[in-house]
Order: C-alpha cells, then structure tokens, then sequence
C-alpha cells in the first residue's frame, strides 16, 4: 500500500514537470524563437532584448505584471475578463507556464466560461517552466523566490 502511494504521487509529479519543476532559463531563451513571430521583448527605453512582432504584448517585465496590462496593447475578450474578475492578479511563472500551455483552456479555468476565448492560438507543447523562466529574467520586478 506504502509503494502504490509513494508510485503515484511519483506519478503524478512525472506528469507536470513542466509546470512544477524549476525552468531553464537557456533553454527558455532558445525555445522564445517560436514567439518573435507575435511577440517581442523591449525595455522601457526602448533597447530590444529580442525583436519581434507586435501582434502579441510586449513581454518585457510580464512576470510581475498584472493581468492584461500592457500599455496600449489591445487585448481580447477572454483576457480582459480575467483582468477584471481579477484585478489584483499577476503573471507568474507558474500562470505563465500553465497559460502558454493552453491559452484557451487557462482562460476557461480563471473565468469559468467554456466560450472564453484567447487571441493566442499557439500551444507550447513541452519547455512550458523552461519559457516561464526566461521570461522571468528579462522580468525585473518579479518577485524572487
């Protein structure tokens, strides 16, 4: 009885490792190629980090930064309900890791509408902790753990 507990929750830890284990924050930076499509990473004074296109927000400081708060970015519906049923919510690593794993179905979880939609189409499908991190570097108000 012991080693099916200790099996399953051993199990059960094997099937998230991305969402709960520490990232890589190299592997982050190489995997960020697939984002520059829609998404670039400038600072405040306008030194791009990484160049890319504007379809998505500027990811520069994200983890940190509250719910859909880019400054002139034009957000989707789904988004911006999460915004405004949660005013006081931040990205972290581990959102951001569960939000570019599904955008849709992340958007579902926090408003609890199966219509939610997300102008974000693009799934990672594996390095989820290893982009959270690296996103978590070019973040200068996140928070350290």
């Amino acid at each position: 009885m012991k080693m099916m507990i200790i099996g399953s929750l051993l199990g059960a830890a094997l099937a998230v490792p991305a969402l709960a284990q520490d990232g890589d924050v190299a592997a982050g930076e190489k995997d960020f190629r697939k984002c520059r499509a829609c998404h670039m990473i400038q600072t405040p004074d306008g030194e791009d980090i990484v160049k890319g296109g504007p379809l998505g927000p500027n990811l520069w400081g994200v983890v940190g930064r509250k719910i859909a708060a880019q400054e002139g970015f034009r957000y989707g519906d789904g988004i911006l309900q999460v915004a405004e049923m949660k005013p006081d919510m931040v990205w972290t690593e581990e959102e951001l890791a569960k939000y570019v794993t599904d955008p849709g179905e992340w958007l579902e979880e926090q408003t609890g509408d199966a219509g939610a939609k997300s102008k974000m189409t693009f799934k990672l499908n594996k390095g989820q902790a290893d982009m959270a991190a690296y996103l978590a570097s070019v973040s200068p108000d996140a928070a350290s753990d």
